[in-house]
Formats: structure tokens, C-alpha cells, sequence
């Protein structure tokens, strides 16, 4: 593929899976350590989740600001840095066994992270050219996918081999090498700072305000995005429920004996899936329309997770899963391929900066409620399963509504802006 010939591409895409395998494997490794500390209380799990989705709140209105106002390269490669020190921090607190402090180191690390992925992605728009988005996307999912296969159960195992300290090393490994990666990309500045260069004494509540406004103003005014970025929040929900929900269904239904393995079979079994899903969309990308590259499988998997909650029965719970994760490789690499055409490349951060807050948000409200009502008002999980159908549901009728017309009115006004830039190209070479 020509989009491996482009070094800065190649070396950014290995930061975001290094960044994010040790990640994965950090984060399931302390949900398993509170599963197997506080069996009889599940909901230190479930604060455990809500610690990584929780700093969002706190962040969102300078996440975009950051990224689009100051060099993303040197943004993207100190947000390793400095989850790299936490972890170090982190590997001594859990010697301290003082959870509220582990909370507490987790949230700012989680914090940190929220300012990596908008500045990495931006950088990523900037260096490819618009017919390479969708490549990119897919190539992105199906990496996506293999560290989810391997990194929750490699996740598994460094608990039941290395332990809780041994998976923090893991973690403080892969943000320095994410950070070395980034550091050796030699990308031009035009794509690391698209609005011009910007001091920190230049930064304040007024400016931050007004760019954080630009953000929501153009998403606001770009239906098609709007529409995208709604879709988003309402994932969010979902995101929400399969964070926690697996852990719970193999610990308290169908095998409470091992379920470390079997909720890594989860992960192995979803992110199979997603990787078949996304192997056959990104060579599909061109013969079908994104937005039914999003409502079909949408509505699939609405019928899919009404089946989770439904089965007691283990490999068609895990089957079940692997079908949904075919269903999500699609959507991905639409929404992935869809956003970077339809965006302004000097505004990419503050739109990027809007998607994280309002998944968050919406994760963050579903794993407060599950931690309220799960086993304490409702005893069983199928009903959370239930409802989670319900709102992917919703979502597809949304969409099958709002998004024919206006990927319709989009592609209306690409041909019209192409052909606008061949007149004024072909005006330029008269004169």
C-alpha cells in the first residue's frame, strides 16, 4: 500500500498501538485486581472504569484548544512522558495498598490521555492526502482490533503471572516507547501547528472559551457532523455497558471460577471480529456509501446484544460476540474515513476534542448507574443488556432518518467545491 510508504504515518500509527496495547492490558489487569480483592463489593470494579472515563468532565474545553493551538507532535509525545512518570508513581502507591490514592493516580493518568489521541489524530489528517482517510481508518480498526485480542489477554495473563505491579511496568514500557516514536517523526510544521505558532502566555480563560466555542459552532453548523458526533454520545452509552458488563456476566452468571480467562475470551472473541469486519469494510469502502456502511450493521447489533443478555450458555454468549464485533468493524472505518473529509483540517483538534467528552460523559453515567443499581437493585445483568438493545436501537432509527439525506446533501457539495477549485485552477492558468 502506498500509505506505508509515508514514514511519519507508519511511526504514528505504532506510537497509538504501542500507547494503547499497554493500556488495555494495565486497565484489565486492575479490573481483575478489584474483582479478586473486593469480590463482595463489585462496584470498586466499576469506579475503577469510571476513573478512566470520569477526567473527561474535568478537561474536555481544553483538550481541542491544546490540540489545534499548540504543536500536536510535542503535545501527543509529553502526554507519554508524563503517563510514563504516573506509572511510576502508580508502581509505588500499589505498595501503599491505599485505593483511594490508586484512584487517584489512575484519574490524572486519564486524564493525561484525553490530550494524546485529538493532537495524534490531527497530526495523522495532516500528513495524509483526503483519497488515503479511509485506508487509514481501516488499517487503524484492524490494528485496533488485534491489540484488543491480544491485549486483554495478555492482560489476563500478566495478572495471574506478573501481577498488578508487573502489568504498571508494562504500561510505564509502552508510553516510552509511543513517546521515542513520536519524537522521531520528522513532520512538516504546517501539519504539527495548522494555526500558527501560540505561547502559553497567549492562552487564557477568554481565548480558551472562544476557541472551545468554534468547536461546537462548526460541528452545530455542519449537520452531517452533528449528526456523526451525536452518534458518538449515544455510543457512549453502549461503551459504557461493555467496559464492566462482560466482567460481571463471566464473574456472577456463566463461570464464576474463571473468570479472568473467559472475560479475555470476551475481548479475543470481539476483537476477532472486528477484525474480520474491518478487512471486509475497508475493501468494501468504495463500493458502498458510508452511511449504509453504519446503519445496517447497526441495527444487526442491536438484535446481537439482546441475545447476550438473553443466552446462560457460554460459547454462544462468546459467538454472539464475535458477530457484533463484525457489525462494529464497518461502522468504524465509516465514521473513520467520513470525518476527516467532511472537517477543516485547522479545526480537527477542537472537533476531535468534542467526541471524547461526550462518550465519556455518557460512559461515565452508565457505569455511576450500574454501579448504584447492580446487584443492589437489580440483581441480574440480562436487563442491562436489554437496555443497551434499546439505545443501539434508537440509534439506528436516528440514523436511517437523518443520515441518506444528508450524506446525499455532502456529497452534493464536494462535487460543487471540486469543481469550483478546477475553475479557479484553470482561471489561474489563463492568466
Amino acid at each position: 500500500m502506498e500509505i506505508f510508504k509515508n514514514p511519519n504515518f507508519v511511526k504514528l500509527f505504532f506510537a497509538a498501538l504501542s500507547s494503547q496495547m499497554g493500556t488495555t492490558i494495565g486497565n484489565m489487569a486492575f479490573a481483575f485486581y478489584m474483582l479478586e480483592h473486593f469480590s463482595s463489593q463489585p462496584y470498586y470494579a466499576t469506579l475503577a472504569e469510571l476513573m478512566y472515563s470520569l477526567p473527561t468532565l474535568f478537561v474536555f474545553f481544553l483538550v481541542g484548544v491544546v490540540a489545534d493551538r499548540f504543536d500536536r507532535k510535542k503535545v501527543a509525545e509529553n502526554c507519554d512522558w508524563i503517563r510514563a512518570g504516573l506509572s511510576v508513581v502508580l508502581f509505588g502507591a500499589l505498595f501503599l495498598d491505599s485505593i483511594p490514592l490508586i484512584f487517584f493516580i489512575l484519574f490524572l493518568r486519564s486524564a493525561v490521555t484525553k490530550f494524546f489521541f485529538p493532537a495524534e489524530n490531527s497530526l495523522v489528517q495532516g500528513i495524509l492526502k483526503k483519497d488515503q482517510y479511509a485506508k487509514a481508518a481501516g488499517l487503524n480498526q484492524i490494528l485496533f482490533s488485534l491489540f484488543m485480542v491480544f491485549g486483554v489477554g495478555l492482560g489476563a495473563i500478566a495478572y495471574k503471572t506478573i501481577g498488578i505491579h508487573g502489568a504498571v511496568v508494562i504500561d510505564f514500557i509502552s508510553f516510552v516507547v509511543s513517546a521515542f516514536l513520536i519524537r522521531s517523526c520528522k513532520i512538516p510544521k504546517g501539519a504539527r501547528l495548522p494555526n500558527g505558532k501560540l505561547e502559553w502566555k497567549d492562552i487564557n480563560f477568554k481565548t480558551s472559551y472562544r476557541d472551545f466555542r468554534d468547536g461546537i459552532v462548526y460541528i452545530i453548523q455542519n449537520k452531517l457532523l452533528a449528526v456523526i458526533i451525536f452518534g458518538f454520545f449515544v455510543f457512549g452509552f453502549v461503551n459504557g455497558g461493555f467496559a464492566i458488563l462482560p466482567m460481571f456476566t463471566m464473574k456472577y452468571k456463566l463461570s464464576p471460577e474463571n473468570y479472568e480467562w473467559y472475560a479475555s475470551f470476551f475481548a479475543v472473541s470481539l476483537g476477532i471480529g472486528l477484525l474480520a469486519g474491518s478487512a471486509a469494510a475497508t475493501f468494501m469502502e468504495k463500493k458502498i456509501k458510508p452511511h449504509l456502511m453504519m446503519i445496517v450493521p447497526i441495527l444487526a447489533a442491536s438484535a446481537l446484544i439482546v441475545l447476550l443478555g438473553f443466552t446462560d450458555h457460554m460459547w454462544v454468549y462468546l459467538t454472539t460476540v464475535f458477530f457484533i464485533g463484525i457489525c462494529l468493524g464497518p461502522i468504524n472505518i465509516a465514521i473513520g474515513g467520513w470525518m476527516p473529509k467532511i472537517v477543516n483540517p485547522k479545526l480537527m483538534g477542537r472537533v476531535s476534542g468534542w467526541i471524547d467528552p461526550l462518550m465519556m460523559t455518557a460512559q461515565s453515567i452508565t457505569l455511576g448507574l450500574i454501579a448504584l443499581i447492580f446487584p443492589k437493585f437489580i440483581e441480574t445483568i440480562d436487563y442491562i443488556y436489554y437496555a443497551m438493545a434499546v439505545v443501539i436501537f434508537l440509534v439506528f432509527v436516528f440514523y436511517a432518518l437523518t443520515l441518506p439525506k444528508l450524506s446525499q446533501q455532502a456529497l452534493m457539495e464536494e462535487k460543487r467545491n471540486n469543481l469550483t477549485e478546477k475553475q479557479v485552477k484553470k482561471g489561474m492558468k489563463t492568466v
